[in-house]
């Protein structure tokens, strides 16, 4: 299996911006799709963001649609969440996953995680 690690979070004021990595070792992402989840505290965890490595398809929950940007870069074998106008609801643990071919907006589909990243934002 692949190991994921997550960086980039942080405190920010709402408005803001941070872009979190997801990196990974082990092996590379080609033929697999990574999905970022979040958890804030006493929800479940819910996606957010997709891309298929291969081809550059990306999926976006309502929530962070037209705020959020899932890139990825080849060289360095990482997917970005570029996350703009930032929130006090963006409040929660990230965390990156990855699965064969296709992303998915349900976690149990995926089989490999991050240890999470958090971020809060403050009003």
């Amino acid at each position: 299996q692949v190991q994921l690690v997550e960086s980039g979070g942080g405190l920010v004021q709402a408005g803001g911006s941070l872009r979190l990595s997801c990196a990974a070792s082990g092996r590379t992402f080609s033929g697999h799709a990574i999905g970022w989840f979040r958890q804030a505290p006493g929800k479940e965890r819910a996606f957010i963001a997709g891309i298929n490595w291969t081809s550059g398809i990306t999926n976006y929950a309502d929530s962070v649609k037209g705020r959020f940007t899932i890139s990825r870069d080849n060289a360095k074998n990482t997917v970005h969440l570029q996350m703009n106008t930032l929130k006090p609801e963006d409040t929660a643990v990230y965390y990156c996953a990855s699965r064969k071919f296709q992303y998915s907006h349900s976690q149990t589909d995926y089989d490999s995680w991050g240890q999470g990243t958090p971020v809060t934002v403050s009003s």
